[in-house]
């Protein structure tokens, strides 16, 4: 993963919801040059930041046992479109149905009580064979989240 467009977890109910937060800094790089006069968040940026959660919300559902690629997104909406560098964002996730082949699931961005992104509509794909431990390893560092003792075994 090149780039990390969510800080940390802070919440998940297995199978349900995943929540998160992502600081969106004047000093990212992938605000270098962009929008000059006026820096603003991509649109493009909020839609990875809810997949990248996401998909790790898919992952934890199945105990790590599949990886979780974003496949289709629909019914993405920008209440904000000039959303300012320096707002903390709360990111959460809705994992709406899940089998084994694919996931649908919602997401939405908060900013100060104001919903300021939503996504309708996120599907994954389920991919096999896939190193379980790896991945769970990965959440981890990447999420900074500490399972509950009843949750390290899974």
């Amino acid at each position: 993963m090149r780039f990390l467009f969510y800080d940390r977890v802070t919440r998940i109910e297995k199978g349900v919801r995943i929540e998160g937060v992502k600081s969106f800094a004047l000093s990212e790089e992938y605000l270098r040059g962009h929008y000059p006069r006026r820096a603003a968040v991509p649109a493009g940026i909020c839609i990875e930041s809810m997949a990248q959660l996401l998909g790790w919300g898919v992952m934890h559902a199945h105990d790590f046992h599949l990886a979780a690629i974003m496949s289709l997104v629909e019914g993405f909406t920008l209440s904000e479109p000039l959303l300012r560098p320096g707002v903390l964002g709360a990111i959460t996730g809705e994992i709406v149905t899940t089998t084994r082949r694919d996931s649908l699931c919602r997401a939405w961005i908060d900013v100060d009580g104001r919903r300021v992104a939503t996504l309708d509509r996120m599907i994954f794909t389920h991919f096999r064979p896939v190193d379980a431990e790896a991945l769970r390893r990965m959440f981890r560092y990447y999420s900074g989240w500490c399972p509950e003792p009843a949750e390290e075994g899974s």
